[in-house]
């Protein structure tokens, strides 16, 4: 997950509102329960300390959802009475939830907002092809391409004048299929899709797919179902999660292949709340992972002022010559260090179970830039 969106909330200090809300359910009384929601999550700010303006401008700002129709859910993230930043979430959150801490609560988003694959979905026939671009919000029309219209269909009789129009009947379908092709990667290229799904009769797919230059390859997929089909969406929504499990296992597996040591008895990859931070405070994490659920996410650490200032203990901080310092949770702050020096991050949780159990110690690990 590129974390460059996050750069607003640490330009000012704390301590920070950080709301998760689901806006999944759409009923007739949703507008009611969701000023319900709105009060009750303020309230919970309130007895966690929040000042009242904070708590005041996280209740209107949930108010403003309630005849949105989002399909997932909303964060918020305020601070001194104003809503700094509000990403709209890929998957709902299991609960809403509020938090008061001197950090932003961003590790959720790692799960919630973090892997949303772009897929654009080639519909495709013989005449050419219409795309559509999706991805957790929706749906939207992304191009169309035309080939040659005449002749497309083959005819059944040995004739000789009939097998002269079917070769011409196959040379249209090879054109098509190229110019296809040559518009399906102009529109990768213009919607950086991570997926494409193609659409069609089998022999279409294929056509297609085999014109596709090599490093698009590994990035297709040949939907089983048809453009009526109601299971067209599963095989979207099932390319779009195999997607995200491939690119977690694959950086795992980068990250144990590094944790063993080189020639030189160096590592290329830390895990464990100490070592994390040692890595952070010297700007060498290369990419963050984390698994949300591991015991060391909500590890206590201290924090200073500025990103690089964080310690296991207190007095760490104090020998580095900070005087202010915070409790914070350490996933937190390893996100704010890996925000501020333009690493990205990555939950491994949907890979966990493909490299038997082994993850990061604790649920923490980093890649690092150099060892």
């Amino acid at each position: 997950m590129d974390l460059a969106f996050l750069h607003p909330l640490y330009e000012h200090p704390g301590p920070w509102a950080s709301v998760y809300v689901d806006t999944s359910r759409h009923t007739e009384d949703t507008p009611h329960e969701r000023h319900l929601t709105a009060v009750a999550l303020a309230r919970d700010l309130d007895r966690q300390g929040a000042d009242q303006a904070t708590c005041q401008a996280v209740q209107e700002a949930l108010d403003g959802l309630q005849h949105s129709s989002e399909p997932h859910g909303r964060a918020l993230f305020a601070r001194a009475g104003e809503v700094v930043l509000d990403p709209a979430l890929a998957r709902p959150p299991q609960r809403d939830s509020a938090h008061w801490a001197p950090l932003p609560h961003t590790a959720p988003l790692l799960e919630l907002a973090g892997e949303d694959p772009a897929c654009v979905v080639a519909y495709i026939d013989r005449k050419g092809a219409d795309f559509e671009l999706r991805t957790s919000l929706g749906g939207q029309e992304a191009g169309t391409v035309s080939g040659r219209q005449w002749p497309v269909h083959r005819t059944s009789t040995g004739d000789w004048s009939v097998r002269h129009f079917q070769l011409k009947v196959e040379n249209t379908w090879e054109h098509n299929a190229a110019e296809i092709a040559d518009a399906l990667v102009v529109c990768q290229e213009e919607t950086r899709a991570d997926l494409l799904v193609l659409v069609g009769e089998e022999r279409e797919k294929r056509a297609v797919h085999d014109r596709l230059p090599r490093r698009l390859q590994d990035m297709v997929v040949e939907a089983p179902h048809g453009a009526g089909s109601r299971l067209l969406d599963e095989d979207v929504e099932q390319a779009r999660t195999e997607h995200v499990r491939q690119r977690a296992e694959r950086e795992l597996e980068r990250f144990l292949a590094a944790r063993e040591p080189g020639a030189e008895g160096r590592s290329g990859a830390v895990e464990g709340v100490p070592a994390l931070v040692e890595a952070a405070r010297e700007h060498r994490i290369e990419e963050l992972l984390v698994r949300p659920e591991g015991p060391d996410a909500h590890r206590e650490v201290w924090i200073g002022e500025d990103p690089d200032q964080l310690a296991v203990r207190r007095t760490d901080l104090k020998i580095l010559g900070e005087q202010r310092s915070w409790p914070a949770r350490a996933d937190d702050a390893l996100i704010r260090s890996a925000v501020t020096t333009g690493a990205p991050a990555l939950s491994v949780t949907p890979a966990a179970g493909a490299t038997g159990g082994q993850i990061p110690a604790g649920g923490l690990g980093a890649l690092l830039r150099w060892t």
